[in-house]
């Protein structure tokens, strides 16, 4: 799964949504003809992204290249279980990426359309946000 391999600061505090406005980097297809595009925001654990990117995987089996094109570097923490109130924060538990609307977090080249919709359909049932399947246009 996912984690970065070195951090600055071990435990982030948790922060507050300010901005609840659209993504503005990361919103275009930069790899891939084909991509799926966040429409609501949330927390993308490494968990899921490991999950969808299988699902793709499967159901394309070895055609085409895939792009993972977000990076859990959030650290969550968590306090085990039964342990009473105070004594600090706890260790860190996983790692997340704070999704906005308009991010584009698959990208897929070298396979049909229609396969690599269905593939995007399928993987996007493993996330916890709607999203949109989109295609570059050629002109």
């Amino acid at each position: 799964m996912l984690s970065p391999k070195k951090v600055k600061h071990r435990k982030w505090q948790k922060g507050r949504r300010r901005n609840k406005g659209k993504e503005t980097r990361g919103a275009k297809l930069s790899f891939g003809s084909y991509g799926l595009k966040a429409m609501a925001e949330c927390w993308l654990s490494a968990r899921q992204i490991e999950s969808a990117r299988r699902a793709m995987t499967r159901y394309v089996q070895r055609g085409g290249k895939i792009w993972i094109r977000v990076f859990p570097d959030k650290p969550v923490t968590q306090k085990g279980i039964e342990v009473p109130m105070g004594g600090g924060k706890g260790s860190v538990d996983h790692y997340v990426m704070p999704i906005k609307p308009g991010r584009i977090i698959f990208e897929m080249d070298g396979v049909p359309e229609d396969l690599a919709k269905e593939a995007m359909r399928r993987a996007s049932h493993k996330l916890p946000m709607k999203t949109k399947f989109i295609t570059k246009l050629i002109d």
